[in-house]
């Protein structure tokens, strides 16, 4: 049996980060990945055959991956902003944010609600939440505040308005505007299954994870794509030191430090100092032998395109380039959105699927082919909200191409063509189109249900586990580091920095 001082499972992007700084602290480290490649749901796939164009297949842009993790662990990628925040189609208009002009962005509201009030409105709320962001990013890759702690630093007034109270209460308070309460709701529903004034207060949890990163909470494209990234934590893990076996399936890891896996048809033991756990808490607790807690639920449906061009507008005014730079928000209107939900609740997938889109490819093009690139390929990633995996229980295929035609009638309405006619063929003749539903990302990628966060985000405080790096487990020398620790979820790296610096200071 081999002995490391860290046996990390898992080897997605915050494994390949609890790896690389362990390993160049000069701790022995085994990374175990089922799949036949690290990096998790942050991989590149060539997807569509005969087609040169490399997709993030998975998880697409990069907001939460903290500039310090970047810089110690010396990783050479690039992270391009976007100019154009988001784009809305109303009717033959539609809503543009410009976050290099202010001043078309307010005539933009203007065109599209009829006063700038909402626009003075938006600036405010999104003030506001600048100040958090610089508040409460820079804690996250520090041991856990405490509730007063952090609401001392935020303020009481704002702590009221994000913290405590359903944020559809802010968000009609603050906005007349359908389309406008919509676009910023969104953001508290990307991979959340939750009203705007759901009690529980999980879409107040997303919508902070999605305006903090790095301070601003910009959304970056990742130069090369998302394989981009994880391949420069494999190498600063490898460079360390660090063991990675791939095509490895856990079978069960002992509390006291030794993980069994599979490789082919042998079985092997590691022991481990401490075994960091890459895997949703619903995993862990099978690995464990434990009964696992109540299952998550994922709630999205991911759809990735290649397009020979892309679609025409019905609104002249915006060139297709900038509408679709940013985020291009399709049917996500406040009172769309509550629709979409309530049909999903009641068990019908939505009559009019809210989703929004963004292209890659426009902001960099270096994913794709040289011929793909002489042609104008465009690439779409689709992402589709209020789709929970209970709509697709026992009927997965049939209920994925239900799902899909919606969504893409969805599109169709906001558009001045159908998207089907942009489409790319492979070889074969074959649209380039696939569709993955929760229940595809738990078969692929072993998320519980297809949960993006593995389970229900966490407030980035505890004062039952203020002090610690929230990362700890019932087991002294077993530890999260996935997305489903305390501030985990999104492509950040931060839960595998955090059970890295509890192994390495305690």
């Amino acid at each position: 049996m081999g002995s490391y001082d860290a046996v990390i499972v898992g080897g997605g992007h915050n494994g390949l980060v609890a790896a690389a700084y362990l390993a160049r602290a000069g701790r022995s480290v085994l990374v175990l990945e089922r799949r036949d490649e690290a990096g998790g749901a942050a991989v590149s796939f060539r997807a569509f055959p005969g087609v040169d164009v490399r997709l993030s297949r998975y998880s697409y842009l990069v907001s939460l991956l903290p500039k310090k993790v970047v810089a110690e662990l010396g990783l050479g990628i690039e992270l391009r902003r976007r100019r154009m925040s988001s784009y809305t189609p109303v009717g033959g208009s539609g809503l543009l944010v410009d976050t290099g002009d202010g001043e078309r962005t307010a005539a933009s509201f203007r065109a599209v609600t009829g006063s700038t009030s909402d626009f003075e409105a938006w600036r405010r709320f999104y003030g506001m939440a600048a100040s958090v962001a610089d508040t409460v990013f820079e804690t996250l890759t520090k041991p856990l505040p405490s509730k007063e702690d952090l609401r001392a630093r935020i303020g009481r007034e704002v702590w009221s308005v994000l913290f405590e109270r359903p944020i559809g209460e802010a968000l009609t308070a603050r906005f007349a505007d359908d389309t406008v309460r919509g676009v910023v709701l969104t953001d508290a529903l990307i991979g959340t299954f939750a009203a705007a004034d759901d009690p529980g207060l999980r879409q107040n949890r997303c919508l902070l994870y999605h305006l903090i990163g790095n301070g601003t909470g910009d959304w970056d494209v990742p130069v090369g794509g998302m394989g981009a990234v994880t391949g420069a934590l494999a190498d600063s893990a490898r460079a360390g030191g660090a063991e990675m076996v791939t095509g490895a399936e856990v079978l069960a890891i002992d509390p006291e430090g030794a993980v069994r896996y599979r490789v082919g048809d042998r079985e092997h033991t590691a022991g481990a100092g401490h075994v960091l756990a890459n895997v949703a808490p619903t995993v862990l607790a099978g690995l464990l032998g434990e009964e696992p807690p109540e299952p998550p639920e994922g709630a999205q449906l991911k759809v990735n395109m290649v397009l020979s061009r892309l679609p025409r507008l019905r609104d002249s005014t915006v060139d297709v380039r900038e509408a679709f730079g940013g985020t291009f928000h399709v049917n996500e209107g406040y009172e769309q959105l509550a629709t979409a939900h309530g049909e999903a609740d009641a068990g019908r997938i939505p009559s009019l699927p809210p989703c929004e889109i963004y292209c890659h490819s426009l902001t960099d093009p270096s994913i794709l082919g040289a011929a793909e690139r002489a042609a104008s390929v465009q690439t779409l990633t689709l992402f589709g909200l209020h789709m929970p995996a209970r709509l697709f229980r026992g009927r997965n295929d049939e209920a994925r191409s239900e799902a899909l035609r919606s969504t893409m009638a969805s599109l169709n309405s906001v558009l001045a063509e159908p998207i089907e006619d942009c489409v790319l063929r492979d070889p074969d003749g074959s649209p380039c189109v696939e569709a993955k539903t929760p229940l595809d990302l738990e078969a692929e990628l072993g998320l519980p249900a297809g949960h993006i966060f593995h389970r229900d985000l966490s407030w980035p405080y505890s004062d039952e586990l203020a002090g610690t790096w929230g990362v700890e487990t019932a087991h002294s020398r077993v530890l999260l580091c996935g997305a489903g620790a305390v501030r985990g979820g999104g492509v950040s790296g931060i839960p595998g920095h955090n059970a890295a610096m509890h192994v390495l200071r305690g």
